[in-house]
C-alpha cells in the first residue's frame, strides 16, 4: 500500500495538539509535585510553637540541635555515597610500569616465602662442543689490515694493483 503524504496544515494541528498535551502533563507534574513537597514539609517539619518558659526553649533547642544533627548525618552519608558512585564510574586505569624483576624474585612472590623454589634454566640445556672449521681459521689468519693499506699507497701500490690484476 502506498501511504498518502499528509498536508503541511494537518502536520502543524497535530504538532500543536501533542505540544498543548506535553504543556497540559508538565503543569501537572508540577502541581504533584508542589503537593508531594507540602505533604514531606507537614510530616517533617511541624509548625513551631515557642514555649514562653526559659527551660522549654532550652529543650526545644536542644532537640532542634539533635534534629539537625540526624539531617547533617544523612547528608554527609548521602554526598559520600555519591562521590563514591561518581569516582567508580570515571575511574582511570592507570600506567603500569615495567617491573625488572628475577625469575626466582617472582616465583617468591607469586608462591610466598614458604616456597623456596630455584629456577635454573641453565641446567636442562645439553652441553654442545664447538667445532672450529677450517674457513674459519683462515678468516682469522689474513694478517693485519693496516699492511695491505701501506702496499697500496701512492703510486707504487696503485701501479701493483694493476699488475696484480691484468
Amino acid at each position: 500500500m502506498s501511504e498518502k503524504k499528509m498536508s503541511s496544515s494537518r502536520k502543524h494541528h497535530l504538532k500543536s495538539l501533542m505540544l498543548s498535551i506535553a504543556k497540559g502533563l508538565l503543569e501537572q507534574e508540577e502541581k504533584d509535585r508542589d503537593v508531594e513537597r507540602k505533604r514531606y514539609m507537614a510530616e517533617t517539619c511541624p509548625a513551631l510553637s515557642l514555649p514562653g518558659s526559659m527551660q522549654a526553649l532550652q529543650e526545644l533547642c536542644r532537640e532542634l540541635h539533635h534534629k539537625i544533627d540526624v539531617i547533617d548525618e544523612e547528608r554527609y552519608d548521602l554526598e559520600i555515597k555519591m562521590n563514591k558512585c561518581a569516582k567508580e564510574g570515571k575511574f582511570k586505569k592507570p600506567t603500569l610500569r615495567k617491573v625488572r624483576m628475577s625469575a626466582d624474585a617472582m616465583l617468591q612472590a607469586l608462591l610466598g616465602s614458604k616456597h623456596k623454589v630455584s629456577l635454573d634454566l641453565r641446567a636442562s640445556l645439553k652441553q654442545v662442543k664447538k667445532e672450529v672449521k677450517e674457513e674459519d681459521k683462515e678468516l682469522r689468519n689474513v694478517g693485519d689490515w693496516r699492511k695491505n693499506i701501506e702496499d697500496k699507497a701512492g703510486m707504487d701500490g696503485r701501479k701493483k694493483m694493476f699488475e696484480t690484476e691484468s
